[in-house]
């Protein structure tokens, strides 16, 4: 999708997201993963990023306007779940834009949850080599996903919440151990 015009592209555009990740999430093994707790998205412009929150707020609730990285960060709980293979995914991920400029508006990525307590991106692998043994060779270095290790963190964030990310084929699916609702709800 290269101009992001509305949400009901967007949801019109859910499928074709889902066919391009869920092969990578399989290569991974993460389908073991009990939760998907958001869906994320990428636009290019503050106009777009308005527009979509106005359309966002007429079929969920916006739970957490944060600065996060320098910029706002919305995160929505729909009134209905997005589906994807055996996960309900209650959240959408809206970040306004920053410096960068994607090839691409529209659904990016998906975050996994690992509910395990890691509190450091090594103890999260760990955890994700041993429940899902496909991704090794990736934590390795040894395949053609990237992976990057992360601790994103809001400014009255109480949990740690680690990231790993592994990006292919233009998607990206995130691991980290508590799901937004739950990092949203340590902001209290």
């Amino acid at each position: 999708m290269q101009n992001l015009q509305s949400l009901s592209q967007l949801l019109a555009d859910w499928q074709a997201f889902a066919d391009k990740i869920m092969p990578l999430i399989k290569r991974l093994g993460l389908e073991r993963l009990g939760e998907c707790d958001h869906a994320a998205l990428r636009v290019n412009s503050v106009a777009a990023a308005e527009k979509l929150k106005a359309e966002f707020a007429q079929c969920g609730e916006i739970i957490s306007e944060n600065i996060i990285n320098g910029r706002p960060i919305l995160i929505i709980r729909l009134q209905q779940p997005l589906l994807l293979g055996q996960w309900q995914i209650p959240c959408v991920e809206l970040p306004f834009p920053g410096d960068k400029h994607y090839p691409e508006e529209g659904w990016e990525h998906l975050e996994l949850v690992l509910p395990r307590g890691a509190q450091s991106c090594d103890e999260l692998a760990e955890q994700l080599r041993t429940l899902c043994p496909r991704t090794q060779a990736t934590l390795d270095g040894d395949t053609d996903i990237k992976l990057k290790a992360s601790s994103p963190k809001g400014e009255a964030e109480r949990l740690a919440n680690p990231t790993l990310a592994f990006k292919a084929g233009g998607v990206c699916v995130k691991v980290h151990p508590h799901s937004i609702q739950a990092i949203i709800a340590s902001e209290q």
